[in-house]
């Protein structure tokens, strides 16, 4: 019996400047899979903040900079914690952004 998980990468989310406002907006879709590995690129020219439920404030992310969230990416089997699927990540402003996207990828365990 093999316990070899692969790693297997879900489309990249993405979200441009203009269509980040004052309110959360979507950052693509919701999560196909439990996500072991969640990386988030503020690519932009503002602060911004980011939220998993669209309501609060969870990440905040000065322009240029990313966050990764490795929650189980060694693990070999499909127990344990990770972002849930159908979580959708979330983005607003808190500077004003004038160039530039935000950008999340997703990788979760797959046989």
């Amino acid at each position: 019996m093999s316990l070899d998980v692969r790693l297997t990468p879900e489309t990249l989310r993405s979200l441009a400047f203009g269509s980040i406002g004052a309110n959360y907006a979507a950052v693509g879709t919701a999560l196909a899979e439990p996500s072991r590995i969640l990386i988030i690129q503020n690519l932009t020219d503002a602060i911004l903040l980011f939220s998993f439920d669209g309501t609060n404030d969870h990440l905040i992310l000065n322009t240029l900079t990313s966050v990764v969230i490795d929650i189980t990416a060694n693990k070999t089997s499909s127990n344990g914690f990770s972002i849930a699927k159908g979580t959708t990540i979330y983005v607003k402003r808190s500077g004003v952004p004038t160039t530039g996207s935000v950008y999340v990828s997703s990788f979760y365990g797959g046989s």
